[in-house]
């Protein structure tokens, strides 16, 4: 396959520059406006510098044809990311898959990765057969994605809003209305989600095969009870897999960053990135 030409990455910033750096990426589809702002703010409070970016075929990031990268070419965006600013090393969080590209991050630029915060997602280069699936539900609900026109508007928006509905906490009320808005500002700003779903068919990762044991960087879990497409002992696999690696379970939690559980996840995520 040839190497897709390098991509021009959007990002943003909060918080001051000379507080230690917290760079954010997404999983598969989102924009870095799945980090929410006002949750940016929070962390940026907490004296870090944090920065959220839009993953390739996002938000206003560099959009490709279909299978013209791999996850490896998106561990090398966030470095690249880190390079636009000048930074030489960051607290490292990734959501979902999003958490698959922090952990090739932390394998393949180890010098880069002070620590690394994994939300929501699954161990890479290991077997996790044995580990409960998705659940039948989602998996239904997902399967609805193959009659979705992606370059109808109305159609993605309606399929997304279900989509966060079905990922959503059994503990916290799912507002649809503010979904729905977020959604379509989501979509219009990216200009559709079509080149997004490239990252349903990516590839890579071979290289680092049964390797999480060599992360050095501390490992910090967190993962919501009731996450249906990764259920928690994805995130408790992985915890286990990385020398000195763990997990905080999110009662409740879905495959999503609720308000409600924000107290949890910024005081978890600042007492990890605390100067050692």
């Amino acid at each position: 396959m040839a190497k897709a030409q390098a991509p021009e990455i959007k990002s943003q910033t909060f918080g001051d520059p000379a507080h230690p750096a917290l760079l954010l990426i997404m999983g598969a589809m989102a924009s870095m406006l799945w980090w929410p702002e006002a949750l940016c703010c929070k962390l940026a409070g907490e004296g870090r510098f944090v920065i959220r970016y839009d993953n390739r075929d996002t938000g206003l990031s560099t959009k490709y044809a279909l299978g013209a990268y791999t996850f490896d070419d998106m561990a090398d965006d966030a470095v690249s990311v880190l390079d636009s600013y000048g930074i030489a090393r960051a607290h490292v969080v990734g959501m979902s898959a999003g958490g698959m590209i922090a952990q090739l991050v932390a394998l393949k630029h180890p010098s880069r990765v002070i620590s690394l915060t994994v939300i929501s997602s699954s161990p890479v280069g290991i077997d996790t057969s044995h580990l409960p699936g998705t659940t039948a539900a989602y998996m239904e609900h997902s399967a609805e994605g193959a009659d979705v026109d992606w370059s109808n508007r109305e159609q993605v928006v309606d399929f997304i809003v279900k989509d966060a509905h079905a990922i959503a906490s059994t503990v916290h009320p799912f507002d649809e209305t503010k979904t729905r808005a977020f959604v379509e500002q989501d979509y219009d700003r990216s200009g559709g989600f079509l080149s997004a779903t490239n990252h349903f068919t990516l590839k890579g990762g071979e290289d680092w095969k049964g390797r999480l044991h060599e992360i050095k960087a501390p490992l910090l879990v967190l993962h919501g009870t009731s996450d249906p497409i990764f259920p928690v002992e994805h995130g408790a696999a992985l915890a286990e897999a990385v020398p000195g690696g763990r997990i905080v379970r999110i009662e409740g939690g879905g495959h999503e960053l609720h308000p409600q559980d924000w107290t949890t996840i910024v005081a978890a995520i600042v007492a990890h990135t605390q100067a050692k």
